[in-house]
């Protein structure tokens, strides 16, 4: 019989202690220890570290040695997909795919399923539903002829002696939450049972070449469920977001070994599944028909395309207390700074008012390219003065009032010449060597000069 011994796990970040303990002196956070029960064999392994797949050899090889062996990346066919995984499925990787629940993981997955199936052999595990439910969701989405492989397990045993026994090109994995290894002694979606269960999958696929897909659950806050650890072990993570009312979900890349980071695609959900925005810069620039006050458009760079979106503000007087700072989609701190920024560099101050602002669409922009039009839209708003449609704005902010240069400026101003607009304010060290034909580009050094350029606009 296989000795069992007691340890506590931080969810967070997989550190094990001996004892309970309020905090984790690995990563800081506060009570995220939780009992695991270990044997023998895991602990000698090294799963119960948190350790991936360390292969079995024991010689030191020299870098310049090693023999690349050139793979061919699987398609998917779906490509916003392809895109943010960098061109395809990479042989022998695990993939992690997280979202909340409606958010369509399983049916972006079904789906992916299915048009790889066309040329390769794809088997489909699901812990959560039945092969009537998984073939119930095919027929609405007309897939249902298509030679994709269902099994319903749970048992992550039983699925490595299924990847053996059929030896298949992908698996899907629905969820890894819900899976569970006769090794470790805990429920399933313990801490424990979710990193031992990733582990094996993570060594088979390592070994044989087969590439895993795996659902991941997220807790209330929208962090990926399941210790942190699980983020480390796998080869690429991405998010699949659903914004609040919207058709459209957003798939972001969060880690990728292969390819790019904070890659984003874009889908919309019908009655027929996922569908992919061949030209996602025209959903996010469904504007009025006339101009309004505290509107301007931005480029935001995402992964390796421009994207176009439209930010919005609105300043109003203070309706008691203090005054209040609200963003959507946009780093609120960042915001209180720009203001404080405006007020001494170009004297005007937003002391008595309160200032909101937001990205159309549900999108969330983390670059600091946007800095110059939040400003823009909150000093339009204050004047109650209407932007043209045809404007675009986009620079980073320093303390001192200058604007700085953002990354892939050409590329960006070819973007506001491909959708037609005529007009554009940006940094002085983004100039351009030739003019873009239809394009009235105005350089600009610091925020007084962009406001400066901009009530000449305004008054023109």
């Amino acid at each position: 019989m296989v000795k069992s011994k007691v340890l506590f796990a931080c969810r967070e970040c997989g550190a094990s202690y001996p004892k309970w303990q309020g905090q984790c002196a690995t990563c800081g956070e506060w009570n995220c220890l939780e009992e695991v029960k270990v044997s023998q064999k895991q602990k000698k392994s090294g799963v119960a570290a948190g350790v991936g797949f360390s292969g079995s050899g024991t010689e030191i090889t020299r870098l310049a040695e090693v023999k690349l062996e050139s793979s061919q990346r699987i398609l998917t066919h779906i490509h916003e997909f392809d895109r943010v995984l960098g061109g395809g499925l990479v042989p022998g990787s695990v993939v992690l795919i997280g979202g909340e629940p409606g958010a369509g993981k399983s049916t972006l997955l079904i789906q992916m399923a299915s048009e790889i199936a066309r040329d390769l052999g794809c088997v489909y595990v699901s812990g959560e539903e039945s092969i009537q439910q998984i073939a119930s969701r095919a027929i609405r989405l007309g897939i249902s002829d298509r030679e994709v492989q269902l099994a319903t397990l749970t048992d992550v045993g039983h699925v490595i002696s299924l990847v053996e026994h059929t030896k298949p090109t992908v698996v899907v994995v629905d969820s890894i939450q819900v899976m569970h290894s006769d090794e470790i002694e805990s429920v399933p979606g313990s801490v424990s049972q979710v990193r031992e269960c990733a582990s094996e999958l993570t060594q088979l696929a390592k070994q044989t070449g087969t590439i895993f897909v795996l659902i991941g659950h997220v807790t209330k806050e929208g962090n990926l469920a399941g210790p942190k650890v699980l983020e480390h072990m796998i080869d690429c993570f991405v998010m699949l977001e659903a914004p609040i009312g919207s058709r459209f979900r957003m798939l972001r890349g969060i880690k990728n070994r292969f390819g790019a980071v904070n890659e984003l695609g874009v889908f919309a959900m019908t009655d027929r599944g996922l569908r992919e925005v061949a030209n996602p810069s025209a959903i996010f620039l469904e504007r009025t028909t006339e101009p309004t006050a505290g509107s301007v458009v931005t480029v935001t760079w995402e992964g390796t395309r421009p994207l176009l979106v439209e930010i919005q503000a609105l300043v109003d007087d203070v309706q008691g207390g203090y005054p209040r700072r609200v963003s959507v989609g946009l780093d609120t701190q960042r915001l209180a700074m720009h203001l404080a920024i405006m007020h001494r560099h170009c004297g005007i101050s937003l002391a008595d008012q309160d200032v909101f602002a937001n990205v159309t669409g549900g999108i969330k922009v983390a670059e600091t390219a946007v800095d110059l039009a939040t400003l823009i839209a909150v000093y339009s708003s204050f004047r109650n003065r209407a932007l043209p449609h045809d404007l675009v704005v986009f620079g980073e902010l320093g303390l001192t009032g200058e604007i700085r240069p953002v990354p892939n400026g050409q590329e960006r101003l070819r973007e506001v010449q491909k959708h037609g607009f005529t007009r554009a304010i940006v940094p002085l060290a983004n100039k351009a060597k030739k003019p873009f034909a239809g394009v009235e580009v105005s350089y600009v050094p610091t925020l007084s000069s962009a406001l400066d350029v901009l009530n000449e606009i305004l008054t023109g």
